[in-house]
């Protein structure tokens, strides 16, 4: 019995996933709306995932028509993350904003938080090996969905301090698991 199905390579019907990276203000939220509607033949085919306390409702008469949209509160577990790309994919979306993928990583309940969570418990160490995990498992699933994907993600000045004495500037970088852009298909630096 084959595990594969090999055939001629033929172009189209895979999916993608877009990283929007950039700091309040930049233009995030817009672009990756206006991405979406390019890609798809009417906007009530986008969903769009609101970490931000309804912030995306803002952004409701920008297109030439509605699209879906839930809200996603505390806890940002990776695993909430992922539960919400299932439910958008079962109702049909084909492309998924997610503003933003940033909690996921340090917002309330998100991998910062679980891998603290022993060190609150009066424990040595932080678990990252659990929290990687739960990271991981969101990671797949975004990957595996039949829907596209287009991630907004916060940005903000980064700084080395391997020499306390001459901090090094990192420029803007954004802030998500340190892999998390060479998953995307493409990804983006929006910078005013």
């Amino acid at each position: 019995m084959s595990i594969l199905h090999i055939r001629p390579a033929v172009r189209g019907g895979s999916k993608v996933i877009i990283g929007i990276a950039g700091q309040s203000g930049d233009g995030k939220t817009y672009t990756a709306l206006k991405i979406a509607r390019g890609m798809v033949s009417h906007p009530s085919k986008i969903g769009f995932l609101d970490t931000e306390n309804k912030r995306g409702s803002l952004y409701a008469d920008i297109l030439d028509g509605s699209f879906m949209i839930a809200d996603l509160y505390p806890p940002f577990s990776p695993k909430r993350y992922a539960d919400a790309i299932k439910e958008f994919q079962e109702a049909g979306v084909e492309v998924l904003v997610i503003d933003s993928v940033t909690h996921e990583w340090e917002g309330e309940g998100g991998c910062d938080d679980i891998a603290q969570a022993p060190l609150l418990k009066g424990k040595h160490m932080a678990n990252w090996v659990g929290a990687k995990r739960d990271h991981k498992s969101f990671m797949n699933t975004m990957l595996q969905c039949n829907m596209n994907i287009i991630c907004c993600i916060r940005a903000r000045e980064k700084t080395d301090f391997k020499n306390p004495k001459e901090p090094v500037s990192l420029g803007i970088q954004p802030v998500q698991e340190k892999n998390f852009m060479f998953e995307m298909t493409a990804s983006m630096l929006m910078q005013n």
